[in-house]
């Protein structure tokens, strides 16, 4: 039998159209396990309720809960469900209700909390959707599956790490599917007190790979609201090219690198287990969209070029540091101590230069400490650029394509060696729209 595990995004859970589309794609695509998040923009909702609830700020908590209940009861009404849903619906909107109050009196939302009311988006688009599913396929074949009784994490909530080996574990016991199609969430778990955790922003996809991986999968669909992945952001270029297929290699640097289509972590558990991802739009699924696979027939100097915006160049500068023995440890573990990921580093004699997400920098402790080692310079605004693709260590000329496509366009900072798929550069945030257009105009469209 061919399992399929296909996760929807919050644009395919938009309304009860969308709902009833996806449906029909899950049904042609044979899914054995499907995985949504929260309707389109109820997760938003969710983090303002949260943030008035702190304030108490009773008014905009209670407009901001109708507008949540109006949404989800009528897409409850479009589908014609039977009233044991709108039962259980109603359940979920006095959880929510009650949260709110108890965050009102105290004006903190601890994390744990914090989770509990995120995770009642996905709570509700799961238990709609899986009314979808029934209008589309043989009801009495679906059903709504809890995915915390699978999904184990520790208990680090907003950002919960998985347990690889109870999911296996557990996804071998609970599914299965000679008869029943499972409808899911995405985006949560559940630690080993039966608290409910969260993987974070962007994991839903992450929490469908996790599971793709428990049930060992034969494929993992991502169905979003774009056909796939594409050389460049089509709304700085517009003739930003489709990818039919891609390695996971490439596909990991590009979503690590700000590709919006993929949560950077999605990969790694395909990745372990071989599992061939398609990425497609739910929008119109006749569209070829996008195979992501461990080795492609194609393989380009250039496949496809990214930014990120947002980030900030640190630079700790000390002469102790001149044939200093242990030196960028003690840098290294400053960002340990405070779960500060680095994404690109560069070195010379008496400095280090890290790049680092622009929101760190309100984290004055952090700062504070790295300016116990030496002198710390920061520069704003700048965006990461971003070029993938293949051997781009043994390729000459190269630097120097990537250069006179530039032009006038400064570079602040260069990363090229760790990496055989990646060339990244920093630059003016300014600058960076200019920056893809004139890559993706050489290396892509092929103007030169």
């Amino acid at each position: 039998m061919s399992i399929v595990v296909s996760k929807f995004g919050g644009s395919s859970m938009k309304d009860t159209q969308a709902m009833l589309r996806s449906a029909g794609i899950a049904k042609d695509q044979n899914s054995n396990i499907v995985l949504v998040s929260a309707t389109y923009g109820t997760t938003d909702k969710l983090i303002a309720l949260i943030n008035a609830s702190e304030k108490s700020d009773a008014q905009t908590a209670e407009k901001l809960l109708f507008e949540i209940e109006e949404k989800h009861l009528g897409i409850l009404k479009e589908l014609d469900c039977e009233h044991i849903v709108e039962t259980e619906l109603n359940i979920l909107f006095d959880e929510l209700r009650t949260l709110s109050k108890g965050v009102q009196l105290l004006k903190d939302c601890s994390p744990k909390a914090y989770d509990n009311v995120l995770s009642i988006g996905e709570r509700m688009s799961s238990l709609l959707f899986t009314q979808a599913m029934k209008r589309t396929i043989d009801k009495d074949k679906v059903t709504l599956f809890d995915i915390r009784r699978v999904l184990k994490t520790d208990s680090q909530f907003n950002k919960a790490l998985p347990q690889l080996d109870k999911i296996k574990l557990l996804s071998k016991e609970c599914f299965d599917f000679s008869k029943h199609i499972y409808v899911s969430q995405g985006f949560i778990g559940q630690d080993e007190n039966e608290a409910t955790t969260t993987l974070g922003r962007g994991g839903s996809d992450y929490s469908a790979a996790l599971i793709a991986e428990g049930v060992e999968a034969d494929t993992l669909e991502i169905w979003t609201d774009v056909a796939g992945i594409a050389t460049t952001d089509p709304r700085i270029c517009p003739k930003a090219k489709q990818i039919n297929q891609i390695t996971f290699q490439e596909a990991s640097e590009l979503a690590t690198y700000g590709a919006k289509v993929l949560h950077p972590t999605t990969l790694a558990p395909a990745m372990r287990q071989g599992i061939p991802v398609f990425v497609g739009s739910s929008y119109n699924k006749d569209d070829n969209g996008t195979w992501i696979v461990q080795e492609s027939n194609q393989a380009p100097t250039v496949r496809a070029i990214t930014k990120r915006d947002g980030q900030a160049l640190l630079t700790v500068r000390t002469p102790k540091m001149l044939h200093a023995v242990g030196f960028m440890s003690r840098i290294f573990d400053v960002f340990n101590d405070h779960k500060i990921s680095v994404d690109s580093v560069t070195t010379s004699e008496i400095s280090v230069s890290i790049t680092i997400d622009q929101a760190t920098l309100d984290n004055k402790n952090f700062l504070f400490e790295l300016g116990q080692i030496g002198q710390v310079s920061v520069e704003n605004d700048l965006s990461m650029i971003s070029i993938i693709g293949n051997k781009m260590h043994h390729t000459p000329g190269l630097g120097e394509k990537i250069f006179n496509a530039l032009g006038e366009i400064n570079v602040r900072m260069i990363c090229l060696g760790a990496s055989e798929h990646n060339f990244c550069f920093v630059v003016n945030g300014e600058q960076s729209s200019d920056a893809i257009k004139r890559l993706h105009k050489y290396f892509i469209e092929g103007v030169q």
